[in-house]
């Protein structure tokens, strides 16, 4: 899931492969050519259109002073002197409590335990001396037979292969400086959010309950997102598709259908499709932001 912000004030853009063709970007919103997904430039002005620009603002900031007194108002500054990925390289890491190893620290592996345990078979003997077993299927799973319900009770998963992407791709994410927030997205029903204006990730706080399986791949879901913004050059920046598949199962094709999706434009479709067809891949998101996003040390 990608945030997109709705725009306070509005700044005039350019894109450098569609030239003349101008855009209009929000204030929080990434800047991103809505045609060909690249980013956007501050348009040039030879100097008399400078000089009335500049009247311009004068005057709009004059009328907006009374507003700011008040607080109603909002003015945007935007760097424009260096690209987004150079800026990233001064910018703070996130606040400790906000970096992604914070997760390992606390009770996230319990929490996941005890999710996954939802998921184990279990045996109920009646009366009559017959047994009936009981266990959840995740959406596009085929029905178990007796003789595998049975193995899976002896033998229970243990989850290991994804506990140890989750750990590889916090670690990743972090030397990316990716803050991280289990918090509720601001997306309504999504279950997470990658917001490059802050650099931040939101996972729904319950999801951890849902277990391992479910909750490394919402993670890698996320990551893909990260990287589709270091593509567009920086955390920062706004998405562009990588190039992967975009071929979905059943199941992915009607998550991405949801009404989460409704009022999403054909570059947010592009992009959620990568990510939807490449989540269940555990080493993807992690090899993706280690190619697309600069680490730190």
């Amino acid at each position: 899931m990608l945030v997109v912000a709705t725009p306070a004030f509005v700044v005039r853009l350019r894109c450098s492969l569609c030239r003349g063709r101008r855009s209009r970007v929000g204030r929080d919103g990434p800047p991103f050519c809505p045609r060909c997904g690249r980013s956007l430039e501050p348009r040039r002005h030879h100097r008399l259109q400078a000089l009335a620009l500049l009247v311009a603002a004068g005057t709009v900031l004059g009328a907006a002073v009374p507003d700011l007194l008040r607080g109603t108002a909002s003015l945007t500054v935007r760097p424009p002197l260096l690209p987004l990925a150079a800026l990233e390289r001064f910018a703070p890491p996130p606040d400790p409590e906000r970096q992604p190893l914070t997760l390992l620290r606390g009770d996230l592996f319990d929490r996941l335990a005890e999710g996954d345990r939802h998921w184990e078979p279990s045996v109920e003997y009646l009366p009559d001396g017959s047994s009936s077993y009981r266990y959840r299927r995740r959406p596009g799973e085929p029905q178990l037979s007796i003789a595998e319900l049975r193995e899976r009770m002896e033998n229970p998963r243990t989850y290991e292969a994804e506990r140890q992407a989750v750990v590889r791709l916090l670690r990743t994410l972090q030397a990316a400086g990716v803050a991280l927030e289990l918090s509720q997205p601001h997306k309504p029903g999504a279950a997470a959010e990658w917001d490059p204006a802050r650099r931040t990730l939101r996972i729904e706080s319950s999801v951890p309950e849902k277990g391992t399986l479910d909750f490394a791949r919402v993670l890698n879901h996320e990551a893909i997102h990260v990287a589709q913004s270091c593509r567009g050059g920086g955390l920062r920046a706004g998405p562009i598709p990588l190039g992967l598949s975009r071929q979905l199962s059943a199941v992915r094709a009607r998550e991405l259908s949801s009404p989460i999706y409704a009022g999403a434009g054909p570059l947010e479709k592009v992009l959620e499709a990568e990510a939807y067809a490449n989540q269940d891949n555990l080493a993807i998101g992690d090899a993706l932001v280690r190619r697309h996003c600069r680490l730190s040390d």
